[in-house]
């Protein structure tokens, strides 16, 4: 099923697919796919190859673009684009607790288990097999996106005419544990540089978790405020501009009233917007298993932390914020994930997940991959990237200080041209 419209002056065609939710049993349950095609006006009538996009995550639908700019305005100038909402994302079959409250605990966890990047791939490859069968297309992943890039280089590289990686490569073999250890030193290094740059912002955060540790505040979505869930506010400082918007959001938070200092309610819903738990539940059910080949998570991130104490705040100890980590207190604290918690621990206890990567196949890639490794993100460790850059054939990389995480949201076209003109051996225009 297709649809066509017109926006913010581009042709868009709107895609559905029904594809098998487990493809070792293809004429079993159903599952819908939903792709946005994109294609520039002046190249209505041309025959394009495709570019489709892996989105982050997990657990986050393809972008909603209001305009033609950024990455896509250079990717439309010889593409089209297909903006992919990853199985249970966007339109294709969101998972919810509302989606998953007719079946028991353990079927909603078996259920999720089809949700990694390797069926995300085979979805990709079934909807090449009907838009463009006798065709290779090229791709593109940004963070998670990358992963499920390697995934595609991995299992199906004969769909493949060349990848892009934007703050994206995975370790091939290393455990969640060591994943995490890393990240964690590098969400310190965050902290430093963002206490550093906004010197009261210090006094700001702890005046506001001493206040939720004394009081009961409820936010937006109705859940009381803990100094847990305001160290999640970490997410952002690891992104460009998420530093100043976190600090703007901190200067707001208590005000005085007659009735005495109290958290603002303006901070209480932009709190709210800054965290998308409660809406993306896949990326707190399936985060950690996006590292698991033949072992469990068995809740990486929190054991992790027990080696970094910093973290666990206590009066008169440095407030710091955490990063992306998920944590099992998620699913006693957030409304939308309470009634999965079972389902969330049976997958952190799962130690049967398929492996990932095959190091002799990457070793032997024949498709070309252009990758931007960015030295300072905080949420793909630099020196793991390096490491499978090297394990990879046919991948050449842009190691960068210039960018955070979030690099091609902000600057998409410049980087997104620098990646096609390394995949292709051209000069930079």
């Amino acid at each position: 099923m297709k649809s066509d419209l017109t926006f913010a002056g581009l042709k868009a065609i709107k895609h559905s697919f029904s594809l098998p939710l487990d493809y070792a049993k293809p004429e079993g349950e159903q599952i819908k796919v939903f792709a946005r095609e994109l294609v520039s006006p002046e190249n209505q009538g041309k025959s394009l190859p495709y570019l489709v996009f892996f989105q982050g995550g997990p657990g986050f639908g393809a972008i909603r673009p209001a305009a033609n700019g950024g990455w896509i305005k250079r990717a439309l100038k010889e593409f089209r684009v297909l903006l992919l909402d990853q199985r249970g994302t966007g339109l294709s079959s969101p998972v919810s607790y509302l989606s998953l409250n007719h079946i028991n605990s353990e079927e909603q966890a078996q259920y999720l288990t089809h949700f990694r990047a390797d069926n995300i791939i085979r979805d990709a490859e079934a909807i090449r097999a009907q838009l463009c069968p006798n065709e290779k297309w090229s791709i593109l992943g940004q963070s998670f996106g990358g992963f499920c890039v390697l995934k595609y280089l991995n299992d199906a590289p004969h769909g493949l005419k060349e990848a892009y990686i934007t703050g994206g490569i995975p370790s091939l073999t290393r455990h969640a544990d060591e994943v995490y250890q890393a990240t964690y030193k590098r969400v310190l290094a965050k902290n430093q540089d963002f206490f550093k740059r906004f010197s009261d912002a210090q006094t700001l955060i702890t005046r506001l978790a001493e206040h939720v540790s004394k009081h009961e505040v409820r936010i937006a979505t109705g859940e009381r405020l803990t100094v847990e869930m305001l160290q999640l506010l970490g997410l952002n400082i690891g992104m460009e501009q998420g530093p100043e918007s976190v600090y703007y959001l901190l200067e707001q938070a208590l005000i005085e009233t007659e009735s005495g200092t109290q958290v603002n309610p303006l901070f209480l819903a932009q709190f709210c917007q800054q965290l998308d738990f409660n809406t993306n539940p896949i990326f707190a059910l399936l985060h950690e298993s996006i590292y698991c080949q033949s072992s469990a998570s068995n809740w990486s991130a929190q054991r992790v932390r027990s080696q970094f104490n910093q973290f666990n705040y206590e009066a008169g100890k440095p407030f710091l914020f955490t990063g992306e980590m998920v944590y099992p207190w998620f699913f006693e604290q957030f409304t939308n994930l309470k009634p999965l918690k079972h389902a969330a621990n049976l997958l952190a206890e799962k130690s049967d997940w398929s492996q990932l990567y095959d190091l002799d196949t990457l070793a032997h890639n024949q498709v070309p991959v252009a990758a931007a490794i960015y030295s300072e993100d905080m949420f793909v460790e630099m020196n793991y990237s390096l490491e499978t850059a090297k394990r990879v054939g046919e991948l050449k990389y842009w190691l960068t200080s210039e960018y955070e995480h979030n690099g091609i949201r902000m600057d998409g076209e410049h980087i997104l041209d620098r990646l096609i003109a390394l995949n292709r051996g051209e000069q930079l225009r």
